[in-house]
């Protein structure tokens, strides 16, 4: 183990922690240092609000929903552990995604370790995007389906994959619908055709489009009107919810089987019930209060555009996560350090998390950002850029 850190560390990408305290406004302390955060998916700043609210108010709130929202469930939901809250709420969050049924989940990860690996298996076949995130990669290899990667966002390479299978197997397309390290959008229109096309299920991620596209936040699948033709939703209240835990929607038939089937969720504890409650408070605030999401995105292609006329590069993004890809990784280090040091928390990303040679800072927007910080920002970059010559 010390050999393999020796050599992480090496090749600049041994990791650490860092303690962080989050504060108002889109501001952190990171190590005990004041900074603007631009690293989190707290999109649209709701997790700011809990630092400051009243846990008993937060409970009375929910009274008439369940009399004791507990810190603890002490068990999984097929035990003990399914407070009235739970069913109340899914009911009313599946009515919002315009599906049957939906089922909360612990996480974001352990949502798509244990749908995956339970709706397909050995004799199946899966496609999935070369850029997916981790937790699809590691349901699809506890599948133990055959997994057929096709390039980023290439609808031409998955059709010619899609060919090749029988078309009696059972076939599962996978796809995040904004990609987290690149902020590019899946080409979800011409992945519903496919799917048609070969008779496959489609099952989309939408922890990063969730609570911003959509008239009231419900994500990118129902922005483009595709609810009635994606299999599997799968979603997180981590981001832009500002909470902790996940679903699954879709019809009654794929929940209920979820319930039967899905290792992460039998074998688990519950979520307690006080997450749940805070959850449905912030969710009837993304659905209430839209200006946060149209502030998000103009704020989004405002630094973009400034990036871009500065000669960084980009890449794909097409949303509020935002790369600027360095390519090497100690320089990318180099450049995080500095702008902490300015007061910028910037986050290195490097492989295995992005490919080989693609070292980036990924950028992220929050609502609650202020333009003149933004605009200080963007300067530091700038300068960082120039002293390191990062630019196109």
């Amino acid at each position: 183990m010390q050999e393999e850190l020796k050599q992480l560390e090496q090749k600049s990408q041994l990791r650490s922690l860092h303690e962080t305290t989050i504060l108002e406004n889109g501001w952190i302390l990171r190590d005990g240092k004041k900074m603007l955060n631009l690293a989190s998916n707290d999109y649209l700043g709701l997790s700011e609000r809990f630092n400051k609210t009243n846990v008993t108010e937060l409970i009375e709130e929910e009274e008439p929903i369940s009399s004791s929202l507990r810190f603890g469930s002490t068990a999984s939901r097929l035990i003990v552990g399914n407070d009235p809250i739970y069913r109340e709420f899914e009911t009313q969050f599946a009515s919002f995604k315009g599906t049957e049924d939906c089922l909360v989940f612990s996480s974001g990860y352990m949502a798509n370790v244990g749908v995956i690996s339970s709706i397909i298996g050995r004799k199946d076949v899966v496609f999935s995007d070369r850029l997916n995130h981790a937790s699809i990669i590691d349901g699809i290899i506890l599948s133990r389906a055959e997994n057929k990667r096709y390039r980023h966002r290439d609808v031409e390479h998955l059709e010619y994959l899609l060919k090749k299978v029988d078309l009696n197997q059972k076939k599962l397309i996978v796809t995040d619908s904004i990609f987290s390290m690149d902020g590019s959008v899946a080409p979800l229109k011409q992945l519903v055709e496919l799917k048609n096309k070969y008779g496959a299920m489609l099952m989309v991620d939408e922890a990063h489009s969730g609570g911003i596209y959509g008239m009231k936040g419900q994500g990118l699948v129902h922005a483009l009107g595709l609810t009635d033709e994606v299999d599997i939703l799968m979603g997180t209240f981590s981001k832009a919810y500002g909470c902790y835990g996940a679903y699954i929607a879709g019809d009654s038939i794929l929940i209920q089987y979820l319930m039967n089937k899905a290792r992460s969720f039998i074998f688990t504890t519950a979520l307690p019930p006080i997450n749940i409650a805070a959850i449905k408070q912030n969710w009837c605030r993304v659905k209430s209060e839209n200006w946060r999401q149209k502030l998000l995105l103009e704020k989004s292609a405002w630094f973009k555009q400034q990036l871009q006329s500065r000669g960084f590069n980009i890449g794909e993004s097409e949303s509020q996560i935002i790369p600027l890809i360095v390519g090497d990784n100690k320089k990318t280090m180099e450049f995080s350090t500095l702008l902490q040091e300015k007061g910028v928390a910037a986050v290195a990303i490097r492989p295995p998390t992005v490919p080989e040679d693609t070292a980036r800072i990924r950028f992220t927007i929050m609502s609650s950002h202020q333009d003149e910080d933004l605009k200080k920002v963007i300067e530091y970059i700038d300068e960082v850029g120039e002293c390191l010559k990062v630019k196109k």
